[in-house]
């Protein structure tokens, strides 16, 4: 395995357990066993631990894809150990996303049809093929490529370094750290999500793509995330009108995701849905962050108005070049209209 080094310990008349679980309640305690090595035990029985999976549906979380690679299982009398890798980065895909990624989702959503609900006749998971299937060719399943793509150090059951028994899932749903250990009682903490559901994808389109892009879509690492079992098992077939993130932080990454997803695969969007989206990103994407500046307009400054003429007499009045003023008249006043018929200093 790339990145991991691995010692193979050959122990004579003695068995092998599966390392302990930590508690679910103690980070501390985890802390201190995640980087301890496979515990060896002479008074365990001879069997190889059992090992479950968990999925998205109720189809996929009984699946058990431990006997996918028969060449993977550990032998009794053998254990390998392989130093976990110790990064800390954030499962891909899963960092807050900057306004011009908001802007291009804005700008894909827009390309997208937008349809009612299609009825969910014909729908089951066999319609996606093989829950977990190989598609890319890499010996592993798309489970485990995803645990291994999204979890942190992680440790592998062998030196292949695809079946992942341990590791740490910085959880993008609740922003929780979740242990992952895998077993049948333990597996179902940390599920795979499709973040756009089949059963959605099924009523947007799906029902209309063939077989093998419906495979593709089902196993396509774009669509699929490690997350909070608890949380996967709340959204269901959920679309983002009546299901997002509680980790607010997240929300419009998830968006965004399931608008690409959407769009590669033909996809529509429900006209709630669309709403859903753009409430979602429009703030991701800074278009709401200041209201256009109103249109400043010049206008000239106020004139002061010119005072009223008052003459004294009408001699005044004539010099000035006023005669014949009739009431209400600019320089009009009644001392100058001596007979009172309304015309102040008339021509003689």
């Amino acid at each position: 395995m790339s990145g991991c080094s691995s010692e193979t310990i050959t122990i004579s008349e003695s068995t092998v357990s599966a390392p302990s679980t930590p508690s679910a309640n103690s980070a501390a305690e985890h802390s201190s066993t995640s980087s301890q090595q496979p515990t060896v035990s002479a008074q365990e029985s001879e069997q190889t631990p059992t090992v479950t999976e968990v999925g998205e549906s109720p189809e996929e979380n009984n699946a058990d894809t431990s006997t996918a690679h028969p060449s993977s299982q550990i032998r009794p009398g053998t254990v390998t150990i392989v130093n976990p890798d110790t990064s800390s980065v954030e499962p891909q895909g899963t960092a807050p996303i900057g306004s011009d990624e908001a802007s291009e989702a804005l700008r894909i959503l827009n390309t997208l049809p937008v349809k009612g609900r299609a009825p969910k006749t014909g729908y089951s998971r066999a319609q996606f093929g093989d829950a977990w299937s190989d598609i890319d060719h890499n010996g592993c399943d798309t489970r485990n490529d995803i645990l291994n793509r999204d979890l942190t150090a992680k440790q592998h059951k062998n030196s292949r370094g695809c079946v992942v028994i341990s590791g740490i899932l910085n959880d993008p749903y609740t922003g929780k750290v979740i242990n992952f250990m895998r077993g049948k009682d333990t597996s179902e903490q940390v599920q795979i999500d499709h973040v756009v559901a089949l059963s959605d994808a099924w009523q947007s389109g799906a029902q209309e793509i063939s077989a093998q892009e419906r495979l593709q879509l089902a196993n396509d690492p774009e669509n699929l995330l490690a997350v909070d079992g608890p949380a996967n098992q709340q959204k269901s077939d959920s679309d983002a009108a009546t299901w997002l993130p509680a980790n607010a932080s997240f929300r419009c990454s998830y968006v965004a995701r399931q608008i690409r997803v959407k769009a590669k695969y033909h996809l529509w969007v429900k006209p709630a849905e669309k709403e859903a989206m753009i409430n979602v990103l429009t703030p991701c994407a800074g278009a709401a962050a200041k209201p256009a500046p109103v249109p400043q307009v010049d206008t000239p400054p106020a004139q002061n108005p010119a005072p009223a003429l008052a003459f004294q007499t009408c001699a005044d009045a004539r010099a000035a070049g006023y005669r014949n003023m009739h009431r209400g008249a600019p320089g009009y006043s009644d001392h100058l209209d001596g007979d009172g018929d309304g015309i102040a200093c008339e021509s003689r």
